[in-house]
């Protein structure tokens, strides 16, 4: 499978922008989940995909509701022309 479908770069781009709309600056992102910055930008980027775990974590470091951004991400998809 490849590592960039279009569903999973648009997960990327809700990752992105969720920390984004938080005013987390990477940096500030990794010091939360005690990663390297690069972690984060690898992440972001799609060279390192997140597991569901990481997600949670991910999520809970920006003080967001995992929840939410699944059914965000959800509508996001569901609306996007690129289905696979």
């Amino acid at each position: 499978m490849p590592l960039h479908t279009p569903k999973y770069t648009q997960f990327l781009e809700q990752l992105r922008q969720l920390r984004l709309q938080l005013g987390v600056t990477q940096v500030e992102l990794s010091k939360r989940l005690g990663k390297p910055q690069q972690y984060v930008s690898r992440c972001e980027v799609g060279e390192r995909r997140l597991d569901a775990v990481e997600l949670i974590e991910w999520c809970e470091a920006l003080g967001a509701d995992v929840n939410v951004f699944f059914t965000d991400l959800r509508k996001a998809l569901s609306n996007s022309p690129a289905v696979d």
